[in-house]
């Protein structure tokens, strides 16, 4: 049995991303729709289906105290949320007055479940110069395993080195949600939402938007390929995305 929180007001919930087995009290929970539910319930996770990490959003929002005008918890920096840390068992978070939606507006997306791993999309970097002509080949026919050194910072790949140019060194640049950081060892490090700025280890290639949603469903074990794509393909996934979104709305 996963982690439970319990709801002490009438409120409405949602549950989106990872299909992670929910459960309000009794009922199964439905992913990406609003769930009505009563002061007292109990929200259960369980077993992993499909993706690594779901999202849990709440009628009124969770407010606690913004800080620098956000609510989220960088907890490197031991800032926001409660004491800027990870949320412990007997925390309570407060919510904000839910407001009123009449009828509630359902956005449905087709699921891009993810299940031991995934193949994704990628643009060749920015600094590919500092890379011989043959390591896109090599990224491109190698199965990589997230290892278990991985964070929301980056993910850090195991099963095959990328080779880089002797010799060559760079100065700090900046770093992309999704850039494929290479270090001397040559294990490949992909660059995840809590990414530092900037980074001196040369970036081979960057996974397209479109496919970033998969990559942050990636768990430690799972694998992950990479295809080396064009700039229309990526536009053109981009906007088959969003335009399937707003088709729904």
């Amino acid at each position: 049995v996963g982690p439970e929180i319990r709801i002490d007001s009438n409120t409405v919930l949602a549950v989106a991303g990872a299909d992670l087995g929910a459960r309000l009290d009794a009922e199964d929970v439905p992913l990406h729709r609003p769930v009505r539910c009563k002061a007292g319930a109990v929200l259960r996770f369980g077993q992993r289906r499909a993706g690594a990490r779901a999202y849990i959003a709440f009628g009124g929002g969770i407010t606690v105290p913004p800080v620098l005008g956000r609510r989220t918890t960088p907890t490197q920096c031991g800032l926001g949320g409660v004491d800027g840390r990870t949320i412990a068992a007997g925390d309570r978070l407060p919510l904000g007055q839910e407001r009123t939606f009449s009828p509630w507006r359902v956005i449905s997306v087709p699921p891009r479940t993810v299940t031991g791993g995934a193949r994704v999309r990628v643009l060749p970097g920015p600094q590919l110069d500092d890379f011989p002509p043959a390591a896109l080949d090599v990224l491109q026919r190698t199965r990589f395993t997230v290892t278990p050194q991985s964070d929301r910072m980056g993910y850090r790949l195991a099963g095959g080195t990328i080779p880089r140019v002797e010799g060559r060194e760079m100065i700090s640049d900046v770093t992309f949600a999704g850039a494929l950081q290479v270090p001397p060892s040559g294990d490949p490090i992909l660059l995840m939402s809590d990414r530092q700025t900037t980074g001196g280890y040369p970036q081979i290639a960057t996974v397209i938007t479109a496919d970033l949603p998969i990559a942050g469903q990636l768990a430690p074990g799972d694998w992950i390929e990479f295809e080396v794509c064009t700039r229309h393909q990526a536009m053109s996934a981009l906007i088959a995305q969003e335009g399937s979104i707003l088709a729904l709305q």
